[in-house]
């Protein structure tokens, strides 16, 4: 009679909860179909019931063209803002100069940033304070290391590690593979700049999780042990432990005197308190390091990546970037570093970087989520729902760049590009506080290349793929024509 009863439970619960999935199914459906009928929403579609248009905004990106999902939309609804569904969510695109400003403009009062929930699987936050007092702190806190003064005195310190990168992975190499080297030397530069770690040997062990992570964002969301989303979780995980044992014994050098308060950003941080006198604890520095990391060296390994591929595509690009690098070289003694001076008369160099942005840019696009209800070119935008930008919408477009595809680095002479079109490191409250760290890492990162090498593209037809940043599929293999001393 016992074990009657038993599998009569065991029947009950697994009936409850199929009855549970078949309404959860039909409340999503409901949904689903609810939300396309809101008033005076914009022109758009919100796809399939839970997948949306997610698939093809992925595939997009898989196959090289995530501007595509983007462009296909606008010339269909004949419209700067669409509605789509992307990740379970319904998702408003604003596009161009009005978009784009508009989102910036109005953070933290009308939309804040938002993530897939999959990406808060994989970075998850130990902060239980709002996106608005977060970013608050935030602003408070990074400028006063990033700011380009703080970042001054650690110019000479870049081009020594670059120097040595060069030296051990460049040199006495006939070809090379840029992309993960240049990822290698982002990620060595921000371990030196950001945690004082200089062993190469646990540089390259801490490096590994990154990549897996890297590898698992924009995949499929499936946590089965084995697959990119689950490694990536488990790679998550382990960095924090890793970045807990590192901040742990710096608190101890720095209550011991063995390490300086001003020795890198790890120090700031544990040192450095809140308007109200309140300092982070140590999972909420370790959550911002890791961030710090990603973006440090993810971002800036792609930029450098491509600034490559445009030099070896672009002679005459390359001979001007070479004969502005030359000009320092011949300015200095034997082996003495770069310096701030020198940063200011690479012009040229920059304008090269920053067209090599606007044509690939690391950061595609980002999220924002309403919070509240407002209307935006006459359309209405229901509290709750997410919106996106996209770079490529103005920097691929030809009503703010003149002939869009054509690698020109004069756009940037003078005043520059038109507010709100050139957007690699977003804009507003939430702009990339690391975007002056990256001018000076791009600029010693391009000296030191030019100094020593021409180069040579060995697949010309090599695609581009974004995983979730652009990356030569190959990782760009270049031959290498060292100067002749």
């Amino acid at each position: 009679m016992s074990q009657y009863f038993q599998e009569m439970e065991t029947l009950y619960i697994i009936l409850l909860l199929f009855v549970s999935i078949i309404l959860s199914l039909i409340a999503i459906i409901y949904k689903h179909r609810y939300q396309d009928k809101l008033p005076n929403l914009p022109p758009g579609n919100l796809g399939l019931p839970f997948v949306g248009e997610s698939l093809d905004f992925l595939s997009k990106g898989w196959k090289g063209c995530p501007e595509n999902f983007i462009f296909d939309r606008l010339r269909k609804y004949s419209s700067e803002i669409f509605k789509t569904n992307l990740f379970l969510q319904p998702v408003v695109i604003l596009n161009g100069v009005a978009g784009n400003k508009f989102l910036f403009s109005n953070e933290n009062r009308l939309v804040e940033t938002w993530w897939p929930e999959f990406v808060n699987r994989i970075f998850p936050s130990a902060v239980e304070t709002s996106p608005k007092e977060e970013a608050k702190r935030m602003r408070r806190l990074f400028p006063r290391f990033l700011k380009p003064e703080a970042l001054q005195r650690y110019i000479g310190t870049m081009d020594m590690v670059t120097r040595r990168h060069f030296a051990l992975e460049w040199g006495n190499k006939a070809e090379v593979v840029v992309f993960p080297l240049a990822k290698s030397y982002t990620f060595e530069l921000a371990c030196r700049l950001f945690l004082s770690i200089e062993d190469p040997s646990y540089i390259a062990r801490f490096s590994h999780p990154f990549n897996q992570i890297t590898s698992g964002i924009f995949t499929i969301p499936i946590d089965f042990p084995g697959t990119p989303f689950n490694r990536a979780i488990k790679a998550s995980k382990l960095i924090r432990i890793e970045l807990l044992a590192i901040i742990k014994q710096r608190k101890k050098d720095l209550a011991e005197g063995k390490a300086s308060p001003s020795q890198d950003i790890l120090s700031h941080m544990l040192l450095s308190n809140d308007a109200d006198g309140k300092y982070m604890n140590e999972v909420q520095i370790s959550d911002k390091i890791l961030a710090l990391l990603m973006g440090g060296h993810e971002s800036t390994g792609a930029a450098c990546t491509f600034i490559v591929k445009y030099l070896a595509e672009l002679p005459h690009i390359y001979e001007a970037v070479y004969k502005e690098q030359a000009e320092i070289i011949k300015s200095k003694a034997p082996g003495e570093l770069l310096n701030w001076d020198d940063i200011q008369k690479m012009k040229y160099s920059w304008n090269v970087a920053c067209e090599t942005l606007r044509l690939s840019p690391p950061l595609i696009g980002n999220f924002k989520e309403a919070i509240k209800d407002f209307t935006f070119n006459g359309f209405s935008i229901p509290k709750g729902w997410k919106l996106y930008w996209s770079a490529s919408s103005t920097h691929k477009n030809a009503e703010y760049f003149s002939e869009p595809e054509k690698f020109d680095p004069s756009r940037f002479e003078g005043k520059g590009p038109a507010p709100y079109t050139f957007i690699p490191f977003g804009g507003g409250p939430r702009m990339c506080p690391g975007n002056e760290y990256a001018r000076l890492e791009i600029l010693v990162f391009m000296h030191n290349l030019v100094k020593s090498f021409r180069f040579e593209r060995l697949i010309l037809d090599e695609k581009i793929v974004f995983n979730p940043t652009p990356k030569p599929e190959m990782g760009l293999p270049v031959r290498l024509i060292p100067h002749k001393a």
